[in-house]
């Protein structure tokens, strides 16, 4: 007799890459559209502003003075890690898992299409604190850092459980 497995993490997983992605797209264009037009900084509290910066590097801008080359290597890149995360969310038996590869594929996937578009990222979230200045950043970068923590969390509990 054949083991069922349950597919729902699966499919969990699938809704937040669509979720992740269109939240992270119409913030881009809410940013773009309206609210950095024209660009200027918008202060919110005394640690946070929306900002209007381009980003052709990855995280932190690494990689930033590589020009037309880098955002073809970093497009290449992003591609073949997402497909990679991609099969293995098909492989997903538990939401944890699922739902961590579901937003780091969502968000990789909004940054890439930013890339392709524009040919860089839009950033526009800056918190700061004196005179330390964390680097701007996108819904898409939240996304993909609440996705590893949670397959982080995922496999201190698989181990626990084993």
């Amino acid at each position: 007799m054949r083991e069922t497995i349950s597919r729902r993490p699966v499919l969990w997983g699938l809704v937040l890459i669509v979720l992740s992605f269109a939240l992270d797209q119409a913030g881009k264009w809410y940013v773009l559209t309206d609210l950095m037009n024209p660009p200027r900084v918008i202060p919110v509290t005394s640690f946070f502003s929306y900002v209007l910066a381009w980003n052709t590097g990855v995280s932190f801008s690494l990689f930033n003075s590589y020009g037309v080359t880098g955002t073809y290597v970093l497009i290449g890149l992003s591609s073949i890690i997402s497909l990679i995360f991609f099969v293995w969310l098909l492989k997903a038996r538990n939401y944890w898992l699922a739902s961590g590869l579901g937003l780091i594929i969502g968000g990789a996937a909004g940054n890439l299409a930013d890339r392709v578009r524009f040919g860089a990222v839009v950033d526009f979230l800056h918190f700061y604190y004196g005179s330390f200045s964390w680097p701007a950043f996108n819904l898409a970068d939240t996304f993909i850092t609440i996705g590893v923590i949670l397959i982080v969390i995922e496999s201190f509990k698989g181990e626990k459980n084993a």
